[in-house]
């Protein structure tokens, strides 16, 4: 019998990583810069595990292949993968400029899909800043001879954020997260990043980090340079609901519960529910769960209602 599933966090170690989603969300970590947690993930790099019921210690990979549409919908079975890589990231420092392929180019060149991709800020220091596109009029030789200048940082479009702030990244956006920033963020299941500057940071070996000039150039977009969305919400008695981010890949709304969220799913799509804040109890087929921060589950897209209740932030994601 399916039922709501519950994922241990791959972590990832890197030099821009710390300690703040342990001060968020209350975690043991294993690094201590760690950059990333993975809370729902099904790549070579890594692979969620089961931590709940009778599928406890079995990969998302296993659960797939026994239940397939009735885990993962419709929509799901479309994909020659799991679609979507859902996770927190602590941008403790910055993180290397750098830019995504779209799914031609990626997979010609890096054999997996490319990577769209979506920001939900989660905290951000006072006057915390993203790099989002480029300048106005930038053109692709004035950017090239600003990287041989090692004066990249000319040709950047800075943007301050905010706790709440939605960014969303199409491929070919150039793109980092700058000091003091933590996001949810939900793309492709990919991992292809062509990183372009690095702030002449060297690792702990001494070495320059590898950029991919070539590769970001081919594929940069000159004229993106996106601006901040900030949700409109309609609210009902339990709790208040907006649409935050809609593309070919994947939709996220954000819940914010007051006392009673209800929902069924329809057999189209698999829910992934991220709790961002608070905390509250998930209710499915007359059992229930425990929603402490920053826990991540899928419930199954096989059509079944369920409520949550609490006073807790949600980050709904479905196909």
């Amino acid at each position: 019998m399916l039922y709501p599933l519950f994922f241990q966090p791959v972590y990832k170690e890197t030099i821009w990583g710390g300690q703040n989603l342990k001060k968020l969300f209350h975690r043991e970590l294993p690094y201590q810069k760690t950059a990333e947690s993975w809370e729902v993930c099904c790549h070579k790099n890594g692979i969620s595990i089961i931590e709940n019921g009778i599928l406890r210690g079995k990969s998302i990979i296993e659960a797939i292949n026994v239940y397939k549409i009735d885990l993962i919908g419709n929509k799901g079975l479309k994909f020659d993968t799991f679609p979507l890589l859902i996770k927190y990231i602590d941008a403790n420092d910055n993180l290397s400029v750098q830019v995504h392929p779209d799914d031609e180019y990626a997979l010609k060149n890096e054999g997996e899909f490319g990577k769209t991709e979506v920001w939900y800020v989660l905290s951000a220091k006072e006057n915390a800043k993203i790099i989002y596109g480029v300048k106005n009029g930038i053109t692709k030789d004035e950017f090239k001879k600003n990287i041989l200048k090692n004066n990249i940082e000319e040709c950047l479009n800075f943007v301050s954020v905010k706790k709440g702030d939605v960014i969303f990244i199409p491929p070919g956006t150039v793109h980092a997260l700058l000091e003091g920033i933590v996001v949810a963020e939900i793309q492709q299941n990919s991992d292809t990043t062509y990183r372009i500057y690095d702030w002449n940071r060297v690792d702990k070996d001494g070495n320059p980090r590898k950029l991919h000039v070539d590769k970001a150039l081919d594929v940069m977009d000159f004229n993106l340079n996106g601006t901040i969305y900030n949700p409109t919400f309609s609210k009902f008695k339990t709790y208040s609901i907006a649409n935050i981010s809609k593309c070919k890949y994947f939709n996220v709304d954000e819940i914010i519960v007051h006392d009673k969220y209800q929902d069924e799913t329809t057999g189209e799509s698999f829910y992934i529910f991220m709790c961002i804040e608070g905390s509250g109890l998930l209710h499915y087929k007359g059992d229930s769960y425990s929603i402490p921060a920053g826990k991540t589950f899928m419930i199954p897209a096989k059509k079944e209602k369920f409520s949550i209740e609490g006073e807790l932030n949600l980050l709904k994601v479905y196909l």
